[in-house]
């Protein structure tokens, strides 16, 4: 079994990103709201001044930009290499600036995980 870790720049990506998982054999991610140090350095990142209830006016003054990361568990290399794949065809080549970072990492166990409900 393998951990996918996948840091997706253009959150608008979301989506189609997710559409694409799916199709490669993808039954289940974990999504986060992240932000790298360059983005949070340069002033784009975490929101510390907001008030306890803020107003709609407030939140739209400051720009945000966060990443989304996507993580999985995935059965074999061969469903990672469908995920990589299925990644590239939406986000375009990683190894291209502000496109996404991938890791993939060996995974001796997980507990917790359950089959997919259409069994596959």
């Amino acid at each position: 079994m393998f951990l996918v870790l996948f840091i997706l720049h253009d959150a608008e990506l979301l989506e189609e990103l997710l559409d694409a998982w799916e199709e490669a054999g993808i039954s289940g991610a974990t999504i986060l709201h992240s932000s790298g140090l360059g983005r949070v350095r340069q002033g784009g990142g975490w929101r510390d001044d907001l008030p306890l209830i803020p107003s709609l006016k407030s939140l739209f003054d400051h720009e945000e930009y966060f990443s989304r990361t996507l993580f999985t568990v995935v059965e074999n290399e061969a469903t990672v290499d469908k995920v990589l794949a299925a990644t590239e065809k939406t986000i375009g080549d990683l190894n291209k600036p502000d496109t996404g970072l991938m890791v993939v990492l060996p995974t001796a166990k997980v507990y917790g995980l359950r089959p997919p409900v259409n069994g596959t």
